[in-house]
């Protein structure tokens, strides 16, 4: 099967795409890299594109990602943003780790916004969920739910230890 040959099916597995740490920031709306497929000061932006291109486009789903081969002398990466500003970012001579981490520190989300993000999104507005993050503490502070066991005991014929074993009691 020529799907599961060279070093292609790693970046194909959710696992590896969903290792990507760079998220963009929600102003950025396009986001394009310029390079060669010949020459050595290209190497690190084909290496980049080449690995990490796939975990952008899957971290990232509403920012458009394209690559434009073989139209410049020197590779770069251009972002636009939705003010119409543009930020051209040299990646001449760099390689694919140093781009990486020049643009997670650039163009990508701070720690602080992903963890109140992560946070955000674990906070449910959903009157059926109960806990200690929620409204409701307990299920049984629900109308129609059983009442909490600490508050009143169950009726004997409502417990599994009495339905099944009457002998004992």
């Amino acid at each position: 099967m020529p799907f599961m040959k060279g070093p292609s099916p790693i970046r194909r597995t959710i696992k590896y795409l969903e290792a990507g740490r760079l998220i963009f920031k929600d102003q950025l709306k396009i986001f394009t890299v310029n390079y060669n497929v010949i020459g050595s000061n290209h190497a690190g932006t084909k290496d980049f594109v080449f690995w990490h291109l796939p975990q952008i486009q899957y971290k990232n789903p509403s920012v458009q990602v394209l690559t434009l081969k073989n139209l410049t002398p020197t590779p770069f990466i251009r972002c636009f943003y939705e003010t119409g500003h543009q930020m051209l970012i040299d990646v001449d001579n760099r390689s694919k780790e140093e781009i990486y981490e020049h643009l997670i520190n650039v163009v990508g989300k701070t720690g602080k916004v992903l963890e109140a993000e992560i946070i955000a999104k674990e906070k449910k507005d959903n009157p059926a969920n109960f806990g200690v993050l929620c409204d409701r503490h307990c299920i049984c502070e629900i109308p129609g739910q059983v009442p909490c066991s600490g508050t009143c005991l169950l009726p004997k014929s409502w417990r599994g230890k009495y339905k099944f074993n009457k002998a004992e009691y």
